[in-house]
């Protein structure tokens, strides 16, 4: 017998027989027509699948009968799917009134990470989980439940040792025996909360001596210079550098070098007053912005007190180090009102006060232009260099720490200027990109890259970096396809570095350029993460196929826990998302060895090889002493860095 319509039927009184005999209801079939009332009957019907359990209502109206059907059978089912479901789940959840907000029910899981007895929840209203001062703005969430869980929405919630914790809500009206119930299902997102916080610090701050870095510091100067104009108000910014501090690098050693940063920032701090900012650039130069400037003289002795400051002798590990400070100042609104401006021309002050003897302090004058000239002098020469053919290309080489063995090659911009010999990249690179020939000098850079590598084994790849300033012109993705093309090197072997400041502009062209290579096959590395804007959010914008572990954090490894402590999470971050990581600036087996405990998978650095011209690669290649040096500096970890590094 087939399974009858479930829905409402309209039957004339001489039409009953038939459904009372076929649900065996036929006496309370009477009792309704005899009494004109409604009636519930559970039954049983057989069907082609087996017999059913159906609930029929009958209500006599005039000469009809409506008759509903209701499958118990499927009910049963679904109470029974959502109790398993509910009550086996990992992920805490319950059920309370929608009217009430009290709990009605909860499974193990909400009990046990909750710490409450389910005679306490049951006892409790949702509410008395929130903190004291959040519960009136929940009761308001609450009143609609389509605004209760809002993608990104975190609430807090209450333990009963009175830990608070973060969650993400999900949650959905149901109706369970004819009153509004409201199922609710909580993430707990407190130590991944913790951890974007801890990156978002890092990318803020200093990792050696915690202070602002110079993205932060910008930041600072740009809301100061807003609050001067607004209440006419003047201030200082200062650039110092250390004076001497490459000898104690040079003759106590790094991690000296290191503790006298920290405690150099230190007494920076100390001697701002609370609206002053201090922060560390990079290396021993510092910047300071100094608030509320009546005049000139007020900024001489600022710049007095912090030089007599950092002037104090310092005793680091049984040294006596001393140092002393050199200081720019540029005054707003005399010497310019625009960070950038006041920033160059604090600068300038301070290669006029080095010049004069350092430990001193200079004010910016119009005068010093020599600079500026010399940098024009580098200028006019940088637009030579690439139809010079002044350009060559050096590849530092990247190990697998697993199997010791080179799997590729970082691509390394060096100019052979014919007067002054090779120029630091520090020095050209940057000034490319401001006057936009880096576009150019890019192209240059991934066509040779490409050229070369296809003669490297088919399991090596090459490591480009581009320029944010390479984005912005329409030719990036054509120059990637044509140099591929050219040189026949398959696209998986290329990797293109970008650093954060390409996802920093939150631009939707650079992401769509981004999925254009990787759709070409070509992957797509982060570089320097951690050192600037990076956080979690730009791993979820692009699917990076590497991160490139800065090598500050590398350089800490043995100084300070924390660095190793970072290092971890930027790992244990990759492995969770199926992100390879290289670690840059390795120096020593100790950070090889901490790096190969932590899972990084790749390194480069000194310790396995300096940047080598392109014409020595391929003995590079051939030459098996670099894995054969770091498999024995695994077993002999005592072994001197020359012997493992011994080709450099």
């Amino acid at each position: 017998m087939s399974l009858p319509r479930q829905a409402l039927q309209w039957k004339r009184l001489t039409e009953t027989n038939l459904w009372s005999e076929q649900f065996g209801i036929r006496e309370h079939l009477s009792d309704a027509l005899s009494t004109g009332t409604r009636k519930s009957v559970e039954t049983t019907y057989p069907t082609d699948g087996g017999p059913r359990h159906f609930r029929v209502g009958v209500v006599p109206i005039g000469d009809l009968l409506s008759i509903t059907l209701t499958d118990i059978g499927d009910i049963k089912a679904r109470e029974e799917s959502f109790r398993l479901l509910f009550e086996g789940n990992p992920v805490p959840m319950w059920l309370f009134d929608a009217a009430t907000s009290r709990f009605l029910q909860v499974n193990d899981a909400a009990v046990q990470h909750y710490g409450y007895s389910r005679e306490q929840f049951l006892g409790m209203s949702v509410f008395d989980i929130r903190p004291a001062g959040e519960r009136d703005a929940a009761r308001r969430v609450l009143e609609d439940v389509a605004d209760a869980y809002q993608p990104g929405q975190v609430w807090h919630h209450l333990k009963a040792n009175g830990a608070k914790i973060d969650v993400y809500p999900y949650m959905r009206e149901l109706t369970i025996e004819g009153r509004r119930a409201i199922l609710a299902a909580v993430i707990d997102v407190t130590e991944q909360r913790k951890a974007e916080a801890r990156i978002v610090h890092m990318a803020h701050h200093d990792a050696l001596t915690n202070l602002p870095n110079r993205v932060l510091f910008r930041e600072r100067l740009d809301e100061a210079l807003v609050r001067a104009r607004r209440n006419g108000e003047a201030l200082a910014v200062l650039c110092l550098d250390l004076d001497h501090f490459k000898s104690v690098n040079d003759t106590l050693g790094h991690p000296v070098g290191d503790k006298l940063l920290q405690t150099v920032a230190k007494r920076l701090q100390d001697s701002l007053r609370e609206t002053d900012v201090a922060a560390r650039l990079g290396g021993d130069e510092f910047a300071v912005i100094g608030t509320s400037i009546a005049d000139p003289t007020d900024a001489s002795g600022f710049a007095v007190r912090l030089i007599e400051a950092l002037s104090k002798p310092y005793e680091i590990d049984g040294h006596q180090v001393v140092i002393g400070a050199s200081i720019g100042v540029a005054v707003a609104p005399e010497n310019g009102f625009e960070p950038d401006i006041l920033l160059k021309n604090a600068d300038m002050a301070l290669y006029r006060a080095k010049a004069d003897g350092r430990n001193t302090f200079r004010f910016f004058e119009h005068e010093m232009d020599a600079r500026l000239q010399a940098r024009r002098l580098l200028e006019l020469d940088l637009r030579k260099a690439l139809a010079s053919g002044e350009f060559e290309l050096f590849y530092q080489p990247l190990v697998n720490v697993r199997s010791n063995a080179i799997s590729g090659f970082e691509a390394l911009l060096r100019w052979r200027h014919p007067e002054r010999g090779m120029v630091p990249p520090a020095e050209f690179i940057p000034l490319a990109e401001e006057i936009g020939l880096i576009v150019q000098i890019g192209e240059w850079v991934l066509r040779q890259a490409c050229q070369q590598a296809a003669t490297w084994p088919q399991s090596m790849h090459v490591a480009v970096n581009l320029s944010p300033a390479q984005f912005q012109s329409r030719n990036l993705v054509p120059t990637v396809v044509s140099a591929l093309a050219s040189s026949g090197m398959d696209a998986s072997r290329l990797e293109l570095e970008i650093t954060e400041s390409v996802l920093l502009q939150d631009n939707d062209d650079n992401l769509a350029t981004l999925y254009q290579f990787k759709s070409l096959g070509v992957r797509i590395s982060m570089d320097d993460f951690g050192t600037g804007y990076s956080s979690l959010g730009y791993l979820h914008k692009f699917p990076f196929d590497k991160i490139k572990i800065d090598q500050s954090f590398v350089r800490e490894l043995s100084a300070r826990p924390e660095a190793k402590a970072i290092i971890r999470a930027i790992t244990g971050l990759g492995v969770s998302l199926g992100i390879s990581t290289t670690a840059e600036g390795v120096e020593t087996v100790d950070q090889l060895e901490h790096l190969r405990a932590e899972g990084c998978t790749e390194v480069q650095g000194y310790l396995i090889s300096r940047p080598k011209p392109a014409g020595e690669i391929s003995a590079l290649i051939a030459d098996h002493r670099i894995a054969e040096a770091m498999t024995s500096a695994v077993a002999n970890p005592n072994v001197s860095v020359k012997s493992v590094a011994g080709m450099r």
